[in-house]
């Protein structure tokens, strides 16, 4: 028996809509910035959904881990082929089925998650990767299968047939992955605006250790940006342009979160606020950077021309050029009855469930119409969260 036909919680993908493509009044750059999370990645594929049936097609997407695998495949294909990439990637890895039957209920529910959680680890995931033979413990040091359980070969299988590289490639839509280098622990973003990418730049970026390997690119080995910063949004306010820029940051962990009733909660809860407490507080950083430079423009327009030095004039025609943001922050909110595994529990009723997820939260997102504006001039950074409403 089919497990989405016959488990009570399955949800149907919702089916999409075309819109004619738009952007809110002076914005000159909409981005798309996904975090890493594994499993939990459909999310983001519900996101894209919203904002594609929207009209609000990204000019940057950017990504982490498996935020880099959906980034590449929204930039690697033209609009009308996106979301079915997005789909095939997605039904791919999550094409085994756990159970034939799960009875309604939440305790049903966390033993099908834990049954589905452990056959990964096991088996790995189609199209994604595999177990290592033999084991990395029962490897030789030096030798291929020594430094990773799993080969992640079948995913750049699946990068080469999903994603167009030579449309990636061309620039039209800006596309970045943020990955560690191994010797020296830097982070470091590949950005087809100053390099050619192909599928072992976006494997380097979800190469988690020690699940899988290090990936070569030149003379270099890379492993997951998430082990120093779960989100690429740095990297896109760090850019030295003016342009207006509105932001869809997100992320598939919650900075809040509910007291641990049991070690399971414990470790969840630990996950969350371990890959989710850089992002809140590089987004702070930023606005509070951000709006101390234009409190500094204000200041240097009251002192008169004369008054000022060189350096001071130069640094006032810079000021003059900083770009208006808008972040609309949009998080995954766990399940009751999702546990620590949730990112390498990789059954497809969850990721139905998360796809869906993001759909309807950033349908609800896009319905507060004065978020969907640029901040008046001069106004600096405004970040929004429909989970945070009383913030």
């Amino acid at each position: 028996m089919n497990d989405v036909a016959s488990d009570f919680r399955a949800e149907a993908l919702p089916t999409a809509t075309v819109a004619q493509t738009w952007r809110p009044e002076r914005c000159e750059r909409v981005a798309l910035v996904l975090q890493g999370g594994g499993a939990l990645g459909a999310y983001q594929a519900g996101v894209y959904q919203a904002m594609h049936e929207a009209g609000l097609e990204p000019d940057w997407v950017s990504g982490v881990s498996i935020g880099a695998i959906n980034s590449a495949i929204i930039a690697g294909n033209p609009r009308d082929r996106r979301l079915t990439h997005l789909r095939a990637f997605w039904e791919r890895i999550t094409d085994r089925k756990i159970w034939p039957f799960t009875p309604d209920g939440d305790v049903f529910r966390k033993a099908r998650n834990a049954t589905s959680s452990f056959v990964t680890m096991v088996q790995g995931q189609p199209g994604f990767f595999s177990p290592r033979f033999p084991s990395p413990w029962m490897s030789f040091t030096g030798a291929m299968s020594a430094t990773s359980y799993y080969d992640n070969s079948p995913l750049r299988e699946t990068l080469t047939e999903l994603v167009d590289f030579s449309l990636l490639n061309d620039r039209s839509t800006r596309f970045s992955v943020g990955a560690v280098n191994v010797l020296t622990g830097n982070f470091v973003y590949f950005d087809n605006a100053v390099e050619r990418i192909e599928p072992e730049h976006i494997m380097a970026s979800g190469a988690l250790p020690p699940a899988l390997p290090m990936v070569k690119i030149g003379t270099d080995h890379y492993w997951d940006g998430g082990i120093v910063s779960n989100t690429p949004l740095q990297h896109l306010l760090d850019q030295d342009d003016s342009l207006n820029t509105m932001v869809f940051q997100v992320d598939l962990f919650s900075a809040r979160g509910m007291l641990p009733r049991d070690i399971q909660d414990v470790m969840a809860r630990h996950k969350d606020i371990m890959y989710s407490s850089r992002t809140r507080y590089n987004t702070d950083v930023f606005r509070r950077i951000h709006n101390w430079k234009v409190d500094l423009y204000q200041a240097l327009t009251r002192v008169p021309e004369e008054k000022l030095t060189e350096r001071e004039r130069e640094l006032k025609t810079q000021l003059a050029k900083l770009p208006d943001i808008t972040i609309l922050h949009i998080i995954y909110q766990q399940k009751a009855y999702e546990g620590h595994a949730k990112d390498y529990e990789f059954s497809g009723t969850s990721m139905r469930e998360h796809w869906v997820s993001g759909y309807e939260d950033t349908k609800r997102t896009l319905k507060h119409q004065k978020w969907l504006k640029m901040p008046p001039r001069g106004a600096g950074i405004v970040v929004h969260d429909v989970h945070r409403e009383e913030d």
